[in-house]
């Protein structure tokens, strides 16, 4: 039984029938390929850099380009971090210090994961550029010490959301996903934290999770980490208005309860600003 063709058949009795599951429809075709390995040695590829001019901001379709995407955005959560331990720990304190120590490591053992998993396919780590071409003032230096935890925000957001973005494209390769899926939630436990610490800094109306689009405290740049996330619509129902044991549930509080994923363009455009090459 072809289940793909069936569909086709409902379509022609049914104009509206494919605008209606197409998300569904996606589904069931990657459900087709869960028995199948993917080698990732067999999928090599062809540019030195993911950021290239040959590559541009086309959505990567093979493991390997997928992989590559989540590895630069680990180098440069790695490298921040890196940076931000050597340059605050007095500024944050015994608690703020281990845990920017912790998430350090975190992002250093992802991206020593992927580069163990691409292998020679891995790209080369780009040079970044923190300040975004001067839009922000240098997160290193001892007097910015929120503006590195404000950044650090932003970085984490646009990680978890990034991931999200990616995980049908490896549906293929379920060890691949898992392993994805791993990292994924990791980086939202990092969001979570920082958030935590950016509030115990006294912005006492950040939450642990976002709120509609709204991007808080953080410079204007960063917008385009939390566009998108003000839908009150999930699975073709709208959360916000049900009412739920006498209490309607609020449009914020429809958007905090989900997050939504993170295009590759979206993410490409937000991870460019901060390299140089």
């Amino acid at each position: 039984m072809n289940i793909l063709n069936i569909l086709k058949e409902i379509e022609t009795v049914d104009p509206e029938f494919n605008e209606r599951i197409s998300p569904r429809r996606a589904a069931i075709k990657n459900m087709t390929g869960f028995g199948k390995k993917v080698a990732l040695s067999a999928l090599p590829l062809a540019f030195g850099s993911l950021f290239s001019k040959a590559y541009g901001q086309t959505q990567p379709t093979d493991i390997n380009a997928i992989l590559n995407f989540a590895l630069t955005l680990e180098y440069l959560e790695a490298e921040f971090y890196t940076k931000g331990v050597t340059a605050h720990t007095a500024n944050a304190g015994t608690a703020g210090a281990g845990a920017l120590t912790l998430i350090r490591d975190d992002e250093n053992h992802h991206v020593d994961f992927l580069k163990s998993v691409l292998k020679t396919n891995a790209v080369a780590k780009p040079t970044f550029d923190f300040t975004a071409g001067g839009t922000f003032p240098n997160p290193f230096d001892g007097g910015n010490y929120d503006v590195f935890l404000a950044l650090a925000q932003a970085f984490e957001d646009t990680g978890v959301r990034a991931y999200k973005g990616q995980a049908p494209n490896l549906m293929s390769n379920k060890t691949v996903l898992t392993a994805a899926l791993n990292i994924h939630s990791v980086e939202a436990r990092h969001a979570s934290h920082i958030r935590q610490m950016r509030k115990g800094r006294g912005d006492t109306t950040l939450k642990p999770w976002i709120t509609g689009n709204s991007r808080g405290s953080i410079p204007a740049a960063a917008q385009a980490v939390y566009d998108g996330e003000q839908l009150e619509m999930q699975a073709d129902v709208k959360i916000s208005g049900i009412v739920v044991d006498g209490i309607t549930i609020s449009a914020a509080a429809a958007t905090e309860a989900f997050d939504e994923p993170l295009s590759y363009a979206d993410a490409f455009n937000i991870a460019k600003l901060f390299i140089k090459s």
